[in-house]
């Protein structure tokens, strides 16, 4: 069945509404910023992270009604019409309880833990539910519903670096709209709603918590935060899809690497056998879920 959608029907995000739910005194946010067009919301707030960070605090949200250059990741594009999708970004400067900086070999977890915030958001609001694709797809059915991309902003005064995490959520994309056929939104996965004020509220709450969390345990994924009852290793872990599957990671340098998923290492790395027993940690690559006929 062809779904339509006129852009009638996708009201503005309302940006007094957001910062008085989300920002302090009344939200965890230091700032919220909503814009109509932008390239790249990563990338507006990275260089504004590296040019003014004084400007730019932990926790600060940029969001836009288009995005006219998004990147996911293999540097491919991601468009999408004007108000049909959530395009966020945060700020990120881990620190522990002590004030001090989180180890940057943690910083692997930050997008994993956005997914995960991501699609347990989606699926506690519109009843739609998500697995995760290793490292940072969100899924329904073998279908991509959203994505996460993390991008490192160096310090200028040689300080640690901070992160910034960007979001794409497909919301009211129809057939005629995705900007690939491995795509899903949504609308055409019959959510119980598509309000964006509401998924971005809902996903941003999820995101400060499971990220003040994370921090609290100084980065540590196999520690359980007070108030949780699982690691945040075993809750990404159970909501993989990627564990246990055979994998075709198509590795920076051009390689390929085939094998079964078995685990993710401390680091958010992802850890194969290939075919003859040996294993592999894979930190960056870009995987496809095998078939079970599929050598």
């Amino acid at each position: 069945m062809q779904l339509h959608y006129s852009s009638m029907e996708r009201p503005a995000l309302d940006p007094g509404r957001l910062r008085a739910a989300l920002v302090v005194p009344n939200g965890p946010f230091a700032a919220l910023e909503v814009v109509a067009e932008t390239g790249s919301t990563n990338t507006d707030l990275a260089d504004a992270a590296r040019l003014r960070p004084w400007e730019v605090a932990d926790l600060t949200v940029l969001t836009a009604e288009l995005q006219t250059a998004g990147r996911g990741r293999m540097d491919r594009s991601w468009v999408a019409p004007e108000r049909s999708s959530l395009f966020v970004s945060v700020l990120l400067r881990p620190a522990g309880p002590s004030g001090r900086p989180l180890p940057t070999t943690s910083y692997g977890w930050l997008s994993l833990l956005a997914a995960l915030a991501m699609a347990e958001s989606v699926a506690a609001r519109t009843g739609v539910e998500a697995r995760l694709k290793w490292p940072n797809d969100v899924m329904v059915d073998g279908r991509k519903l959203a994505g996460v991309l993390a991008q490192l902003v160096p310090a200028s005064d040689g300080g640690p670096p901070a992160v910034v995490v960007g979001a794409g959520l497909n919301v009211s994309l129809t057939d005629e709209d995705l900007p690939v056929p491995t795509a899903t939104s949504l609308l055409m996965e019959y959510a119980s709603t598509t309000d964006r004020n509401v998924l971005l509220q809902d996903y941003l709450l999820a995101l400060a918590a499971r990220y003040r969390s994370f921090c609290s345990v100084d980065g540590d994924p196999e520690a359980v935060p007070a108030g949780s009852r699982e690691a945040l290793r075993d809750e990404v872990s159970a909501r993989l899809g990627t564990l246990g599957r055979g994998v075709s990671a198509q590795l920076p340098g051009g390689g390929v690497l085939t094998g079964r998923a078995v685990a993710l290492a401390p680091t958010g790395a992802l850890v194969i056998v290939d075919d003859a027993g040996a294993t592999h940690t894979v930190s960056a690559a870009d995987v496809v879920h095998l078939r079970p006929e599929q050598p």
